[in-house]
């Protein structure tokens, strides 16, 4: 597939943006990835609200082989062949599938740094009082630490005279 039929592809949809990705495009709208164009097909991104239409189309998820095994994306469905003449329909399902890509995207951000310090604190503390053994004696973290500090500020004092 090349650009020109792909830009033509979605002239019902709106306008895409076209992105040069592994073997194809990546297509996105409002900066959202929602569609592969590939040697294998075109795919759509889906989820759990989307794939059962891609099932009921007969669709499967997108694969590739590594050296190794056959790996499968199951974010990523083929668009059945039948839309390739209905630009209308395939316009309903890139909306769809922009949809699935705008949650997913809404589901991978990031929390704030306040809470995630918050949270993090009561476990830094927790580490700090476990013991770990040392010929036979237990010591804290917290004094095999001080001892470090304090060796370390023994010998910068004396780097200082």
């Amino acid at each position: 597939m090349d650009r020109e039929f792909l830009t033509d592809l979605f002239v019902d949809f709106g306008p895409v943006t076209l992105r040069r990705m592994f073997s194809g495009y990546g297509i996105s709208a409002d900066g959202t990835n929602f569609a592969l164009a590939l040697r294998a097909g075109l795919y759509f991104r889906a989820d759990e609200e989307t794939i059962p239409q891609f099932e009921a189309e007969g669709s499967k998820p997108f694969q590739y082989q590594t050296s190794s095994k056959t790996v499968t994306v199951n974010s990523y469905w083929q668009l059945p062949a039948r839309l390739f003449d209905d630009a209308e329909e395939l316009a309903v399902w890139a909306r769809l599938a922009l949809g699935a890509a705008q949650r997913a995207a809404l589901r991978k951000r990031p929390r704030k740094r306040a809470a995630a310090s918050k949270t993090k604190a009561p476990a830094k503390k927790a580490a700090a009082k476990k013991t770990v053994a040392k010929k036979g004696a237990a010591k804290t973290r917290t004094a095999k630490s001080k001892g470090r500090a304090g060796k370390a500020k023994r010998a910068h004092q004396t780097r200082r005279r």
